[in-house]
C-alpha cells in the first residue's frame, strides 16, 4: 500500500486540506496498491482543484520518493506558482523579500518556502549543485532561524563538495 500522507497525524496534510470534491481521489491514492494508480489519482485531483497547494506537496514528494526528478521538479515548481500567487508574492522567487510575507506561520507564505526547500533537495539530487545552492540561499534567507530544516540540505551540498 502507498502511503502518501505527511504530517502531525496520519490523515493531516502539508499545504493544508483538499477540496470536498476532490477528498476521495487523495484517500483512493492511499489506498493505491500500485505508484502508477496512485499518481494517477493524485495528477486527476490536482487538475480538478489547481489551487490546493497539499496536491502540488503529495505529488512532488511522490515523484521524489520513487527518484523521477523530472516530474518531481514540475509539480514543485506548479505548487510554488499557486503559493505565491495566495501568498501574494512576485512571480520570480528571487524576488521575494523577507518583509513581503510571514514566512513562519502555517499558511501559503509557509507552503511556498517549504517548496522552494523542496527545489533545492530536487535540483541536488539531479546533479545541478547550483541550482540547488540558489534555492537554499533564498530559503535560508527567508528562515535565518531554520525552521525548514534547509541546514540538512545545506550539509548534503558542502558534504559534496558544493
Amino acid at each position: 500500500m502507498v502511503n502518501i500522507l505527511t504530517g502531525e497525524s496520519s490523515t493531516d496534510l502539508f499545504g493544508g486540506d483538499v477540496p470536498p470534491q476532490v477528498k476521495h481521489l487523495v484517500e483512493e491514492a492511499r489506498q493505491a496498491e500500485s505508484p502508477e494508480r496512485a499518481l494517477a489519482l493524485l495528477w486527476t485531483a490536482q487538475v480538478c482543484a489547481p489551487e490546493c497547494p497539499s496536491l502540488y506537496y503529495l505529488l512532488y514528494k511522490f515523484h521524489a520518493r520513487h527518484a523521477d526528478f523530472e516530474q518531481a521538479e514540475l509539480a514543485a515548481l506548479k505548487g510554488l506558482e499557486v503559493a505565491a500567487e495566495q501568498a501574494q508574492l512576485p512571480d520570480d522567487w528571487q524576488r521575494v523579500t523577507l518583509d513581503m510575507a510571514d514566512f513562519q506561520s502555517p499558511g501559503p507564505a509557509r507552503f511556498w518556502l517549504f517548496t522552494l526547500k523542496a527545489l533545492a533537495f530536487i535540483r541536488m539530487r539531479k546533479k545541478d549543485p547550483e541550482a540547488a545552492r540558489l534555492y537554499l540561499n533564498k530559503v535560508m534567507e527567508l528562515d535565518p532561524d531554520g525552521g525548514t530544516g534547509a541546514g540538512v540540505i545545506d550539509a548534503l551540498l558542502k558534504g559534496s563538495g558544493q
